[in-house]
């Protein structure tokens, strides 16, 4: 089935007509309408003109779809300007004009349990986490995914990621689905070809970075529409279907107001309300009555309030310097260790000239900055991760052969791919060793693999290798908490636990 076709069919026909799908909003999993420019947050959102486009389109192949609009965030529990009513009307008018059924479901609980406590735990540890990832694997394909098909009975979900998997359209209905047994070992017997995850043909648009930890079952049953698409061509699509009001909203990003910060994965973690779209096979229409909205409320998850005040929120301050990493001179202070990503700028008062931070001492709370962002402290060759997450549920065969495999990684979302080594621990990590010095590598950032235009799956960054700096020193700095040692027995290619 070719969707951009069907798509331009369809949108030459009256907008009464077959129209039996939905909308996508953020890059997860679920019936969503993602869009990377459109991020006010923690994931990557589109806005609800990208689900009329597809929405139709499925209608064109008799599909019935549903919308499902999620909210993951209290309101009550913040004080910023909040868009999540303005973007739920949104999410029901589209409905409306789609004609489709529309429910509200909230995840609050679970996404406090889930994701929000993970991110602030990870903090603690000094770590930069990507919430984003974090969500998508346990709210959105999974917490949304297991709704859709349990309680509205949906034969597949459908996102706007800019994804593709190696499934087309009608092989996910035609599937037979068969509940696995729950368990540690999986039936040795069982016949299951596993689906991968690929690249989007918008190679700019990509968001498997974000899907890296996708489970097999759900990725199976998610249809990615605009995965085949360019973002103009959509908007096009988008505005012959009436959907202007969502055309005029100017796409931006919102991001946590940190200074000259890398924000790595805070780059996407605002929004937390989702539209997702639910695709039904044979089954009967949900009543109108299903079709009206469910009281809203608001919630955003940082918006443009500064990001340090809102961390301290929940972390206790931890006063301590910012120390030159050159000649160990005290240049200032600081309220947290854990406030501080590497290679974000430091402001620190009173001086005038950048300075970076390179490296952040947890024992004594202090925080390694450089006078250049190009700085050799910031350049390293060697990480390890936690254990894996492949997406097809097994290493890859030559890997698994061989205990080493190259292929190409990234630790942010549209960064150039970095040819690797990786070496696989018994315990299921992996040593990443990059063909050149990377800049900023981060702990808690998740290294996401490639080979080709498949996603392989990714590991939480948990250990760095000494920077470039340190080698040229010909000493290793002790006591800088890059990971903690529990995290893993196992030496990686040349480099010896930290002291």
């Amino acid at each position: 089935m070719s969707l951009s076709r069907d798509l331009e069919v369809e949108a030459a026909l009256p907008a009464e007509s077959a129209v039996r799908a939905e909308s996508q909003r953020p890059a997860s999993v679920g019936c969503f309408w993602p869009d990377g420019d459109g991020r006010r947050g923690a994931w990557s959102t589109f806005s609800p003109d990208y689900g009329r486009c597809y929405a139709r389109g499925f209608g064109l192949l008799g599909y019935q779809v549903t919308g499902v609009f999620m909210k993951n965030w209290d309101s009550l529990d913040e004080h910023g300007v909040c868009t999540a009513d303005r973007d739920c009307e949104d999410a029901y008018r589209v409905c409306q004009i789609l004609d489709i059924p529309f429910h509200q479901v909230s995840y609050i609980k679970e996404y406090w349990n889930d994701v929000f406590s993970d991110f602030l735990n990870e903090y603690e540890k000094g770590r930069t986490p990507n919430p984003d990832i974090v969500c998508n694997k346990h709210i959105k394909f999974s917490c949304f995914f297991h709704y859709a098909v349990d309680n509205l009975g949906a034969d597949a979900i459908a996102t706007g990621h800019y994804a593709r998997t190696s499934l087309e359209d009608e092989e996910v209905f035609q599937q037979k689905h068969i509940k696995r047994p729950e368990g540690l070992f999986r039936n040795r017997f069982e016949v299951r070809n596993a689906v991968k995850l690929l690249q989007a043909a918008d190679s700019f648009k990509d968001q498997t970075f974000f899907l890296s930890q996708v489970s097999q079952d759900a990725l199976r049953r998610t249809i990615f529409p605009l995965g085949g698409l360019t973002k103009e061509f959509v908007k096009k699509i988008a505005a012959e279907n009436r959907l202007h009001h969502v055309l005029q909203k100017k796409e931006t990003r919102s991001v946590p107001s940190v200074p000259g910060a890398v924000l790595l994965g805070l780059e996407d973690m605002v929004t937390c309300t989702e539209l997702h779209l639910c695709l039904h096979g044979a089954h009967p229409r949900v009543g109108d009555t299903d079709r009206r909205p469910i009281s809203s409320m608001g919630m955003c998850f940082i918006g443009k309030r500064n990001f340090e005040h809102f961390l301290l929120q929940y972390l206790q301050p931890r006063p301590g310097h910012f120390i030159s990493i050159e000649d160990n001179k005290v240049l200032g202070t600081h309220k947290g260790w854990f406030l501080y990503t590497l290679g974000q700028r430091a402001n620190i008062g009173g001086l005038r000239e950048p300075w970076y931070v390179v490296e952040k001492d947890g024992v004594k709370g202090n925080v390694f900055v450089a006078p250049r962002r190009d700085h050799p402290a910031l350049y390293r060759d060697l990480l390890r991760t936690s254990r894996v997450h492949w997406i097809t549920e097994e290493p890859p065969a030559a890997l698994v052969r061989d205990k080493m495999m190259e292929c190409h990684f990234r630790f942010r979302h549209q960064m150039a791919l970095v040819p690797c080594v990786l070496t696989l621990n018994q315990d299921g990590t992996v040593w990443v060793t990059a063909v050149q010095a990377v800049h900023a590598l981060t702990t808690g950032q998740f290294a996401v693999f490639y080979k080709g235009d498949e996603c392989l799956g990714s590991g939480k960054i948990l250990r760095l290798g000494p920077s470039a700096y340190t080698l040229q020193k010909g000493q290793h700095r002790g006591g800088v908490a890059i990971e903690n040692p529990s995290d893993g027995p196992e030496d990686g290619p040349g480099l010896r636990p930290l002291p």
